[in-house]
């Protein structure tokens, strides 16, 4: 990847909002971009108006960056985001990420709506993502290295920073909500998984799977960024439920989870 698309794309966010960026990133996957609503809105910028930003194509991701606050606290909103399967190339989906490091972010949290692997957790539940396994085929790394970001070669061992887990766990006690806890696995889609697929991440005891977030977490990672992750778990695996998974129960069942998962990433933002 190109520096000067990270350069441009801050550029154009400076010039469209003159205050201060906030520290605090969050990425609003497929149904949950209503989030925006609990916010107190300084500036809202199309992605189509920040060069070299991928542009996304899927009902229930706006395209549209904003800035504000939720309860006091400053925050940055990615109300949609981009996919591999839209046919982005994976290193596009680390310009957004780079340009936040830019302009001064510190956490990204990264949200999305995912299938569950695991009986106990119905549609409907929360997860907190604690570490993830890449199927996708993708990393949006691969190719020249650029220093100004990060070191070529780097750990995951604790990707999805404990310290924001921990937060995240308070907050969920606070709010009298269930959240659960586990490994998600991406596979870039759009395809839903085979039920044979499914069935091969159950015996490897992972718990949910979805097609995006795990670009974004390596490119937040590589640059320095924290990182936590919490899925809002749409359906069942294939073959797990009597019916087949499609993009309308996701879309469904991420409006049904909203309200839940607004409370409880709220408190948590408060607690960072």
């Amino acid at each position: 990847m190109n520096n000067a698309e990270v350069q441009r794309s801050a550029l154009a966010i400076k010039k469209a909002y003159s205050g201060e960026i906030p520290k605090i990133v969050l990425v609003l996957g497929s149904g949950l971009g209503k989030f925006a609503e609990k916010m107190t809105v300084k500036k809202v910028i199309s992605y189509a108006d920040i060069p070299d930003f991928p542009q996304p194509t899927v009902k229930g991701h706006e395209g549209k960056l904003i800035i504000g606050e939720v309860n006091g606290t400053p925050l940055l909103c990615m109300q949609g985001r981009m996919h591999i399967y839209e046919g982005h190339a994976a290193h596009k989906l680390a310009i957004p990420i780079r340009t936040f490091k830019t302009l001064g972010a510190e956490i990204i949290i990264l949200t999305n709506a995912a299938g569950s692997l695991r009986l106990d957790m119905p549609p409907g539940s929360l997860m907190q993502i604690s570490d993830h396994v890449n199927m996708s085929g993708h990393n949006p790394l691969i190719g020249p290295n650029d220093e100004n970001f990060g070191q070529r070669f780097f750990p995951m061992n604790d990707a999805y920073d404990k310290n924001l887990q921990a937060l995240m766990i308070e907050a969920a006690a606070e709010e009298n909500i269930e959240l659960f806890k586990g490994t998600y696995v991406q596979f870039a889609g759009p395809n839903f998984e085979t039920p044979a697929e499914i069935n091969m991440l159950r015996a490897l005891k992972l718990d949910a799977v979805g097609m995006s977030t795990v670009p974004e977490t390596l490119a937040a990672v590589h640059c320095g960024l924290k990182v936590a992750g919490l899925s809002v778990i749409t359906n069942l695996g294939a073959g797990m439920a009597p019916h087949a998974p499609s993009h309308d129960e996701t879309m469904e069942e991420g409006e049904k989870a909203y309200q839940k998962m607004s409370k409880l990433v709220i408190n948590f933002i408060g607690k960072i």
